[in-house]
């Protein structure tokens, strides 16, 4: 007998196990199928571990440079191992709070490898080898996504990484190269240069960062070259060469090609949807380049089949994934007043040091779209607080529609900008205009009055700077 639940939700990350958590605040029956640990790869292997590594390396350097506070602090070192010990512990502390809410929310756990074999019923193998039958009304598939490999750049799990070797690192390499300066890879080439590595990073545009604006891309690239990094824009790997304990990496640029010899590689090239073994094409559920296809609302066209999250494209993002999940329970279950999520509303942050964040439009894209645009900015030299911290280095940026006032972007690159990030982001939600702004009171000393006068100086009347 097959056990029947109002839903099943096939993966337990970001995206899965908030619909499953909200499914079952709305009085469904709930069943949460995951394969390996509840919090997916964000909160196990991404982004939670990942910003204790990174708070350690932050906490690194801060001793590191004790005496521009004043401050005596004498033979600054660090334990690698102790290092990766936190992280892990962070990341199975969060695992262990998930599974309480689904206690504390009576959602069922179901361990195991999900696979869709009829309309409503998903069949659930375990590790036991034994499956489970399952049956309900609605699916919502939140299957993620796993790091992107080429032919010639595969991981071995010892010489050459994915991001998740490098979380464990089972050694401190002297020198690194990183392939991709996407979120990923710059967060890593952050943490292992902060500790001594020799960091290379090799990204194929012209820039890194290359979603960000050209301002904070250009102003980040500038920064991490500062730290010690090399940055190689415009370039590829086209050839690993694994030797005993080191690798040679064949770099072109320009069609130039030169080996740069290190002792280990970060793959950081993207990522690709979890989309095998799940019975989609049986199920008739259209795949497109590694992804599934939905509609606004995460419905695949299928009958009581839904994606949400990495598996159902971009941008990959955990909070992306999260309210996609409780958007498509919310449609499965007739809420009214109900709207689609809108993208461009979505922030983005990297938490290398200097941080970037940002939301909505680049200058660049708002132009190609037909804007007129208002552009200000403000340095953090011009903030009281950023000096008082020590913090100097960055900027906030905004870009408005000249004739209408609208909110179109704003970008930011500095410390504690992941956190600032929000404030713009409600903006456009609340789809606020430029003098709502202006005429907001922004407490001081704070660094968030940078984006008070971010947008004064778009219209002439920054005070500070």
């Amino acid at each position: 007998m097959a056990e029947s639940f109002d839903l099943v939700v096939i993966g337990g990350g970001p995206g899965g196990y908030v619909a499953a958590i909200r499914g079952a605040q709305m009085g469904m029956k709930v069943a949460c199928v995951e394969r390996e640990l509840l919090g997916g790869i964000c909160l196990n292997w991404g982004c939670i571990p990942t910003k204790a590594l990174l708070r350690s390396a932050e906490v690194f350097h801060l001793a590191k440079n004790a005496k521009d506070y004043g401050l005596k602090i004498d033979k600054v070192d660090f334990d690698l191992d102790a290092i990766v010990q936190r992280s892990r512990g962070v990341a199975k502390q969060m695992n262990g709070g998930i599974k309480s809410l689904f206690k504390k929310n009576k959602v069922t756990h179901i361990e195991g490898e999900a696979k869709i074999t009829g309309k409503g019923k998903v069949a659930v193998k375990g590790k036991d080898g034994k499956t489970t039958e399952l049956t309900a009304k609605d699916v919502i598939i939140a299957t993620g996504a796993r790091a992107r490999e080429l032919e010639h750049l595969k991981a071995d799990g010892e010489l050459v990484w994915t991001y998740r070797h490098a979380l464990t690192p089972n050694t401190m390499p002297k020198k690194l190269l990183v392939i991709g300066s996407g979120a990923i890879g710059i967060e890593f080439a952050s943490f292992f240069n902060e500790l001594g590595s020799d960091v290379t990073v090799v990204e194929m545009m012209d820039c890194v960062l290359p979603v960000e604006d050209a301002d904070i891309s250009k102003f980040a690239e500038k920064s991490f070259k500062k730290q010690g990094m090399t940055i190689k824009t415009k370039a590829s790997v086209t050839e690993l060469k694994k030797g005993k304990d080191s690798v040679t990496c064949v770099v072109e640029t320009d069609g130039k090609k030169e080996e740069i010899t290190v002792d280990r590689v970060i793959i950081a090239i993207g990522i690709t949807g979890n989309v095998e073994g799940l019975g989609l094409e049986d199920a008739g559920i259209n795949v497109d380049r590694g992804h599934i296809v939905t509609n606004e609302w995460g419905q695949t066209g299928v009958d009581g089949f839904w994606a949400i999250g990495d598996v159902a494209g971009a941008p990959w993002l955990a909070h992306k994934a999260s309210h996609e999940g409780i958007i498509a329970v919310e449609k499965i279950n007739g809420v009214k007043g109900l709207h689609p999520m809108d993208k461009g509303n979505i922030p983005g942050c990297t938490y290398c040091r200097p941080q970037v964040a940002s939301v909505g439009l680049t200058e660049a894209k708002a132009k190609e779209q037909g804007h007129e645009v208002r552009v200000g900015s403000f340095p953090f030299i011009g903030n009281g607080k950023a000096v008082a911290l020590g913090e100097p280095e960055g900027m906030v940026k905004t870009v408005f529609d000249k004739k209408t006032g609208e909110l179109l972007g704003a970008h930011m690159v500095g410390a504690e900008v992941t956190e600032l990030i929000q404030g713009y982001a409600v903006a456009r939600t609340l789809e606020t205009t430029e003098q709502e702004l202006m005429h907001t009171v922004f407490p001081h000393p704070t660094l968030s009055e940078m984006m008070h006068e971010s947008v004064l100086d778009a219209y002439g009347k920054a005070i500070h700077f």
